[in-house]
């Protein structure tokens, strides 16, 4: 099956003051290129989502599919563009933030072995600390219900999963590789490992 790797980069960065995430400096480069090197060879093709400083994006030479929606719509609104793109070229789409450097190089192999085996439309990670909805594969036959759900105004991610047949898959064996780097204490902190 051909995977589509999609980088959420379009949120809000509340936490960060506003600032894009992906642009963040971390070990003398942007956030986005330490992700991009990690999920890069687990996937056919990249595409990256984001909703500002799209030239900056554009530039690292993959499409950047903006959200159709006004201001941040969430992650799901990103999925459903990935999705969009990826339908009927691609039978897969994989899915992670652009905070997450230290993302597992395996991630997608572990994610597609279970979703074969379980016969599932998704599959996402979870570890002790808890559910990881936002590094996930899904199938790009959900795009349907997932439009239908954002149009009925809903927007959160686990929500639309308990809809679907869906499992969860255990990274226990690497729980610091889902580290999102929410705030400015975080950056400075996990630069330092």
């Amino acid at each position: 099956m051909s995977v589509v790797g999609c980088i959420l980069a379009g949120g809000a960065g509340l936490r960060m003051g506003g600032q894009d995430k992906g642009l963040l400096t971390w070990q003398g480069r942007p956030l986005i290129e330490s992700v991009i090197a990690r999920f890069l060879p687990q996937v056919d093709t990249l595409v990256l989502s984001a909703n500002r400083h799209l030239q900056q994006y554009q530039a690292y030479g993959y499409p950047v599919l903006a959200d159709t929606e006004e201001g941040y719509a969430g992650p799901l609104a990103g999925i459903e563009q990935a999705l969009r793109q990826a339908h009927g070229a691609h039978e897969l789409v994989a899915i992670v933030p652009c905070d997450a450097p230290l993302l597992p190089l395996d991630l997608v192999a572990r994610l597609h072995s279970s979703l074969a085996a379980a016969d599932v439309d998704i599959a996402y990670a979870v570890t002790a600390g808890g559910d990881q909805p936002v590094f996930s594969l899904i199938k790009t036959s959900l795009l349907g219900s997932l439009s239908e759900y954002l149009r009925s105004g809903e927007r959160k991610v686990q929500r639309w999963y308990g809809r679907c047949p869906c499992i969860a898959v255990p990274f226990d064996d690497q729980p610091t590789a889902f580290t999102n780097i929410n705030t400015p204490d975080m950056l400075r902190n996990i630069s330092q490992t």
